[in-house]
């Protein structure tokens, strides 16, 4: 007899094969998309509560970072948005905000994401596409009219120009009469996940790891309700990776912001409270939600045991989620609506802080009014109609997500420990070993698909002869030019004097190691600087970086 099976578990596997010889299974081995294989059932098992769950807001953190979870507030529903200009952003924002979101995401356009202006030859084509067009302190100013700052949370989806367009957001919100230290939010900031995943970066791995640590020093004196970080294993995910390499691939790179941040002078409880994380949720839902409880146990004891941060809001994994965009199929969009209510399902029963939802239309464009508000009707009617958000952890205690917790952990701490003999996450991505172990189960998972082993409702299996598609939201072609028009009108009637001595006040304290950038961004900024002229002053000190 297997001795991981107890003697009445046994007895009831052997009884049943008699049933399975009339009624197949259908398949040989189920697993999970980590290739965690799924057991029959699963049943009675010693748990040692206090090492291995705790009580919700107590370490290790497994059941949840607070107390009373959602039975005090829902999770912040953060819908992301932003395309176009900033005034029709800002359009789109008050409008969420109207229908009770209770915090604002921006989507940058691509050049914004990479540090060109939207009249740089490079940006042609791309100006507003795929998220706001932000080129100065003007366009900040536009995307937050009529918004109080001191009253919104703000997200911003953000990493090599991060420190740019945080200095922006100080800006507005003084020009609002807001105190800086009231500022609340998060900047993306996440470096390492470009060169992993994603590509959006501007500079060599050195020069990003300096900004960031600027970012946490200046933060933890001046913004000190601002998340400096937002460790992102979304795009990771997005690029094809497994649940399990989503979350070991993402507190591997967390570790090496910590240990950046240490070797620039920073005490770890002085900055360490202040990091967060941003996950995927795809539609395996139990696996999802041992993920999100895992990867809090994994943190807090790395934090508690390895860097000793005393301060247990050190020890917290708190976490943004985001439905999976690479999980949306342009075949029937409407199913998106099953997939983004399951995900969110899962991201809340495993614990999220915050949460988006997709809309059915993200497959083929940028989302419309109806859509975007769907999405957020989803997460409202999860909050206030399924009594899942009355107590905390409601799977907890199952022998399935049990034993799949403890699981998810062994194989995060595998990928842990592999990263730490090839000497950190940073040296692990010069190597490419992150990137190849993403690349080999995208590859997989696509075979998969195409042999129909997986089921993706619509594309492969379900389909129909002719698509109907919804209403999409088009961006009108004339932007561009009044973005350049815009730009060009900024430029003649700013201080032409002070903003190149802010440039070149940065230029000399780039030249060292010696002296924080962001107060010298932040006046480059309020000089009308546009974010094209700060990173090219920091591109000529600090090289590009070609991947």
């Amino acid at each position: 007899m297997d001795e991981k099976y107890t003697r009445p578990k046994q007895k009831w596997l052997d009884s049943v094969e008699s049933t399975i010889k009339r009624f197949p299974e259908r398949k040989n081995t189920f697993t999970t998309s980590s290739h965690i294989e799924v057991e029959r059932i699963y049943d009675s098992r010693d748990l040692d509560y206090e090492k291995k769950l705790g009580y919700p807001g107590e370490y290790p953190y497994t059941r949840g970072i607070q107390p009373t979870m959602y039975r005090s507030r829902f999770w912040t529903m953060r819908q992301y948005a932003g395309f176009g200009s900033a005034q029709e952003t800002n359009k789109r924002f008050r409008y969420l905000l109207e229908q009770g979101q209770t915090g604002l995401s921006v989507a940058f356009d691509l050049p914004t994401q990479i540090g060109y202006d939207s009249d740089d030859p490079m940006s042609e084509g791309e100006v507003g596409k795929v998220g706001v067009a932000i080129d100065s302190l003007h366009d900040m100013e536009k995307l937050f009219d009529q918004i109080p700052l001191d009253e919104v949370s703000t997200s911003m989806t953000i990493n090599a120009p991060a420190s740019v367009l945080l200095c922006m957001y100080i800006a507005v919100g003084e020009k609002q009469g807001v105190p800086i230290e009231k500022l609340t939010g998060t900047i993306q900031n996440d470096i390492l996940k470009e060169y992993i995943a994603r590509g959006t970066y501007i500079y060599p791995p050195k020069a990003s790891m300096r900004l960031i640590t600027d970012i946490f020093a200046y933060c933890q004196q001046n913004v000190p309700k601002f998340n400096t970080i937002s460790i992102s294993g979304y795009h990771i995910r997005e690029a094809g990776s497994t649940a399990v390499q989503e979350a070991a691939f993402t507190i591997a790179n967390g570790m090496a912001y910590v240990d950046a941040a240490i070797e620039s002078g920073l005490e770890v409880d002085d900055f360490a409270p202040r990091l967060a994380f941003f996950f995927n949720a795809h539609n395996n839902f139990f696996e999802e939600v041992a993920k999100f409880r895992a990867a809090r146990r994994v943190w807090a004891k790395i934090m508690k045991e390895h860097y000793k941060a005393k301060n247990p809001k050190s020890w917290k994994l708190r976490f943004h989620t985001q439905t999976g965009g690479s999980t949306l199929t342009a075949q029937q969009p409407d199913n998106n609506i099953v997939r983004v209510t399951l995900q969110a399902l899962a991201s809340v029963m495993g614990g999220t802080q915050s949460l988006h939802t997709n809309s059915r239309d993200e497959a083929l464009s940028l989302p419309t009014e109806d859509s975007a508000r769907i999405a957020l009707r989803t997460q409202q009617i999860i909050a206030n109609e399924s009594g899942v958000a009355d107590t905390i952890d409601p799977l907890g205690g199952s022998y399935f997500v049990e034993e799949l917790t403890d699981q998810m952990e062994e194989e995060v701490n595998k990928y842990l420990d592999r990263i730490k003999e090839i000497g950190g996450a940073v040296q692990a991505v010069e190597e490419g070993y992150m990137q190849r172990e993403i690349q080999h189960n995208a590859y997989e998972t696509q075979k998969r698909i195409e042999n129909e082993e997986e089921i993706i409702v619509g594309l492969n299996k379900y389909t129909l002869d002719e698509e109907v598609n919804p209403d999409l939201l088009k961006v009108d072609e004339a932007l561009e030019r009044e973005q350049i028009n815009f730009i060009q009108q900024i430029r003649n009637d700013r201080n032409e004097n002070a903003v190149n001595q802010s440039l070149e006040a940065l230029r000399s304290a780039a030249k060292t190691d010696e002296q924080n950038l962001i107060p010298f961004i932040l006046e480059s900024v309020k000089a009308y600087a546009t974010i094209g002229e700060i990173c090219n002053v920091l591109r000529d000190e600090f090289g590009e970086y070609i991947g």
